[in-house]
């Protein structure tokens, strides 16, 4: 194995956790730049006795650069360290951005440095729970052949598992795991939000099992594990959920009602729902997001456009 000096700018959720990872894998962590109130606790908490540094004295300092800054950020801490001569040749220069590739790197390219994207595919708490939930996780690397054996390797100290993503697929890498995980969290939020409405005294222990089931069988089935009411065509019973979020929960319709769109084509689509049933059902949902409109009038409308349909207007 070989020990690197890193340095790391940023000491947010992900940035504390690697580090501290990579300095238990025995790599010396030289310095670490933040300046939140949260990143100096972190800093407190997972890097005790690891020096705090201004972002180009931790770059000047090591031979492997970690930046674990925000995508939007990205770009111009690379530039005004480029710019600052904090970067070198054959330096290691690496980001954690799941969007991002190696163009947003080229000015430190430019001076020389190795470059690479390495993106864990993991939520962080941004505490010691998150290094045990490192062991498995999939890094996404984007490298040239010499930099990905680096990166590799790094991620076998983490106890990771590496998969190299083209730097075309950057962005659409990212807008899964985005989709599937910050996505998911909203609608748990949703799903407890209206859980309460409805009188649950434990919303997330009512939900645990369900959710852990679901999770579990979408994974390894996909598509075949949808169950529910829209796959099973039941419109009097999606009606029913319409009327009600409209009267107890209304700020979940908008996510409720997208997800039920996205449900039904694909229930239509491999077979499992008749497309005259997929129509009323659609109609429910085409009906029930009137802007500004009182929620008597958009359930009077829903059971109007589903007469239409069943008698042929629509």
């Amino acid at each position: 194995m070989t020990h690197h000096r890193v340095g790391v700018v940023g000491a947010g959720r992900v940035g504390a956790v690697l580090a501290a990872g990579l300095r238990a894998a025995g790599h010396e962590i030289t310095a670490v730049a933040g300046e939140s109130a949260a990143s100096l606790a972190r800093i407190e908490a997972l890097l005790p006795d690891v020096p705090r540094e201004r972002p180009s004295a931790v770059a000047r300092g090591c031979d492997v650069l970690l930046l674990t800054v925000p995508d939007d950020m990205l770009g111009n801490v690379v530039r005004v360290l480029a710019q600052a001569g904090a970067l070198r040749e054959h330096q290691v220069v690496l980001h954690t951005s799941g969007r991002h590739g190696l163009a947003v790197l080229e000015p430190a390219r430019a001076v020389g440095a190795r470059v690479g994207a390495l993106h864990p595919a993991m939520t962080f708490t941004g505490t010691a729970v998150d290094l045990e939930r490192l062991g498995g996780c999939v890094f996404g690397l984007t490298a040239d052949p010499l930099e990905m054996r680096l990166l590799e390797g790094l991620v076998a100290d983490l106890g990771g598992r590496p998969m190299p993503v083209a730097e075309e697929m950057r962005t659409l890498y990212h807008a899964g795991l985005a989709h599937g995980a910050n996505h998911l969290v909203t609608l748990v939020s949703e799903a407890l939000e209206i859980l309460a409405a409805a009188g649950a005294a434990d919303p997330a222990g009512t939900l645990r099992p369900l959710l852990g089931a679901a999770l579990d069988n979408a994974l390894a089935s996909g598509d075949a594990a949808l169950t529910g009411p829209i796959v099973r065509g039941d419109v009097e019973t999606v009606r029913g959920h319409l009327d009600d979020l409209l009267r107890e929960a209304p700020q979940t319709l908008p996510s409720y009602v997208a997800m039920a769109r996205a449900t039904l084509g694909r229930a239509v689509g491999d077979g499992r729902l008749l497309p005259i049933r997929a129509a009323r059902i659609s109609a429910l949902l085409d009906a029930a997001l009137g802007e500004e409109r009182p929620a008597e009038r958009a359930v009077r409308e829903a059971r109007a456009a589903e007469r239409a349909v069943g008698e042929g207007r629509a």
